[in-house]
């Protein structure tokens, strides 16, 4: 068993983490400063652009996508790239173009779309020059079992004509973005999991509302493109927007989302890494009844139980990477849901304990750490919560038990 990454992921690493120092970490002030300046929450601050210039440049784009459309890399290669990341999940990833729902709407593209789709979309997308949504949640029905969704596409002679409520449509409110993938039923009496299709939606088409941004604990989260309330109303687009075809919409869902789960994951273990970097400066720098913080018993053991919960999270992580480079989605799809509960859940217990070593410094927004919880509690959400990978990952367990 090798632990050591191949000499491509260790140039891409040097050269990532230099564009980190150089470049995105002394951006952090000033992309707060032009946001507040911009008096729209979901505004794009102007020095994004510098930053995607930049990191193309020096090549680093598109990392994500494997393949003739990508940087090629496997998802063991991409793994500790994106993890370094996720240390300004607010500024590296986009500016990498390596953000979702981006990230996810383009391998939808690159696997299932038609040749003229691709032109239109995914080529602009790959460059950077536009942004989109994924809307497929929906504030009418539990959205966690996706069989759920009730939008109509409904077709028309050339045409499908769409209607429904959509929420949580990650990039919605992004400026720049110019087209949603939109999961809707297109016919109701189908068997449970041939109901729902995927359509491509341009956003000026009419009857398309958005209708208001949605805030995440308070946050904006306008850097992913916002998440949007979005109506649909008569909204006609042509029969080739289909994507695959009637009935592939849920099995197109968990192709997009297996990838999407992982490279949360990555992102988290770097935001657990800067997280116990700031606990460990903050606690050397700070004193409370005559010594360090860095000396207090309790303080040691936030940082002890830290490292060992990375260290465990990592390893978990670069395995079901690999098994997704070597069996499949399909044959990782429980260390994928592993992943997905084990992630969140102790990236937002390391964020907590960063938070309470900074003291009433640790939830202002002097620090990035709030801002950094929201964005790890958020995650045992999206992509499924907890509860459902949780069930699914047991029924599993239990098969492999049952008599024969």
């Amino acid at each position: 068993m090798e632990f050591a990454y191949d000499s491509r992921t260790e140039e891409l690493r040097g050269r990532l983490l230099a564009f980190m120092d150089e470049v995105v970490y002394p951006a952090e002030p000033l992309f707060e400063e032009q946001v507040a300046a911009a008096g729209d929450p979901w505004a794009r601050p102007p020095l994004m652009a510098g930053l995607k210039a930049e990191a193309r440049r020096r090549g680093l784009w598109n990392l994500f996508l494997p393949g003739d459309h990508g940087a090629g890399l496997t998802n063991l290669q991409y793994a500790p790239l994106a993890e370094i990341t996720g240390r300004s999940p607010h500024l590296a990833p986009e500016a990498l173009n390596c953000a979702a729902p981006d990230t996810g709407n383009m391998e939808v593209l690159a696997e299932f779309g038609t040749a003229e789709q691709r032109d239109r979309w995914l080529k602009p997308l790959l460059e950077g020059e536009i942004r989109s949504a994924f809307c497929m949640t929906e504030p009418e029905v539990a959205s966690s079992d996706a069989t759920n969704i009730a939008t109509r596409i409904e077709r028309d002679g050339d045409h499908y004509v769409i209607n429904g409520r959509k929420w949580w449509s990650t990039g919605a409110m992004d400026p720049a973005c110019e087209i949603f993938v939109v999961m809707g039923r297109t016919d109701p009496d189908a068997p449970r999991h041939r109901r729902q299709s995927m359509i491509l939606v341009p956003r000026d088409t009419p009857g398309v509302t958005v209708v208001r941004g949605m805030t995440v604990f308070g946050y904006t989260d306008g850097p992913h493109g916002g998440h949007g309330e979005v109506l649909f109303e008569d909204v006609r687009v042509p029969a080739a927007n289909l994507i695959a075809g009637e009935g592939e919409g849920f099995a197109i869902a968990q192709a997009r989302l297996g990838p999407g789960r992982i490279h949360h994951c990555m992102r988290l273990i770097g935001t657990a890494e800067r997280a116990v970097e700031l606990m460990c400066r903050r606690a050397l720098e700070r004193s409370a009844f005559g010594k360090p913080l860095a000396e207090q018993g309790v303080v040691q053991e936030w940082i002890a139980e830290s490292r060992v919960r990375i260290e465990q999270l990592r390893l978990l992580v670069l395995k079901t990477a690999w098994l997704m480079d070597t069996v499949g989605n399909r044959g990782a799809h429980t260390e994928i849901q592993a992943i997905k509960i084990a992630t969140p859940a102790a990236v937002e217990w390391i964020l907590d304990k960063a938070i309470q070593t900074h003291g009433g410094g640790g939830v202002s927004q002097d620090f990035p750490l709030a801002r950094l919880w929201a964005g790890a509690r958020t995650l045992r959400f999206a992509d499924g919560p907890d509860e459902v990978h949780r069930r699914s990952l047991a029924r599993r367990e239990l098969r492999r038990h049952q008599p024969a």
